[in-house]
């Protein structure tokens, strides 16, 4: 089967599990290399992604941290792997009313959700424009179209995502460079899972009804979206059907936003 991203590089912010983990591993088996970033078991990850036959490095870099993307970028181009595909996946949250926001905790989901993908997609864009073709993916959410309760850093950032990827798409519409937003509602990862055992804990329930209970909040199709199905759109968004996708904020989120 001809593998259509042979050759090219792909460099996926979080990856060690969950969203980030299921996107490398979508390209991965298109024959993009990948650089794999983020703080959870790197190794079981990458011997993950090496199965499918591809080179992987790992670069630890805090996404918070400017200095430390631009290390991150360096170390790219000293391995001589110079980022052809940008999926900017890491983040992290809290919740709170905004009155009880903690500002650490504000600054620090605005440092990592938002303002890593402005360092990311400023350091990848020249190499991409150099060569006339890249794709940017903004892992965003549902909640960069909508907003919930309590979550107002998140939002925030997520909101400010979908703006970001509009103009990055809008700067490079003529090239072959696009720039394109993926917005998933409930995922099941590792992250939601212990989420649901908290819920069934504390209400005394099955998980099976903690799930209920969770999607029925916001999700009409009642099932949670797959790292494995945002891998399969993110690896059409770097296809060449997907040349004339730009700008787009794709929702992935069993009918969430369409209420």
């Amino acid at each position: 089967m001809v593998q259509a991203l042979n050759g090219k590089t792909a460099l996926v912010t979080g990856s060690t599990s969950g969203i980030g983990l299921g996107i490398a591993l979508g390209l991965a088996k298109q024959g993009a290399n990948i650089i794999m970033n983020g703080f959870g078991d790197h190794l079981g990850a990458k011997a993950q992604i090496e199965n499918l036959g591809v080179k992987v490095l790992y670069h630890g870099a805090d996404m918070s941290k400017s200095q430390e993307i631009e290390d991150l970028f360096a170390y790219c181009d000293h391995q001589h792997a110079p980022v052809d595909i940008l999926v900017n996946n890491a983040g992290i949250q809290y919740v709170a009313n905004v009155e009880e926001f903690p500002v650490e905790r504000w600054d620090a989901i605005i440092a990592i959700n938002l303002s890593s993908a402005f360092h990311t997609s400023r350091l990848a864009l020249p190499h991409m424009k150099k060569q006339n073709w890249g794709r940017i993916i903004n892992i965003a959410s549902a909640h960069g179209l909508v907003a919930s309760a309590q979550k107002a850093a998140y939002v925030a950032a997520k909101h400010g995502i979908v703006g970001l990827t509009k103009v990055t798409a809008l700067e490079n519409a003529t090239s072959g460079i696009t720039c394109n937003a993926i917005c998933p509602g409930w995922v099941l990862t590792p992250l939601v899972q212990k989420q649901l055992d908290d819920k069934a804990k504390a209400l005394g329930i099955s998980n099976e009804k903690a799930t209920e209970l969770l999607l029925g909040e916001k999700e009409p199709s009642m099932q949670f979206t797959t790292p494995e199905e945002i891998g399969e759109l993110a690896v059409f968004l770097c296809s060449k059907p997907a040349n004339n996708v730009r700008g787009v904020a794709w929702a992935m989120d069993g009918g969430w936003t369409a209420q």
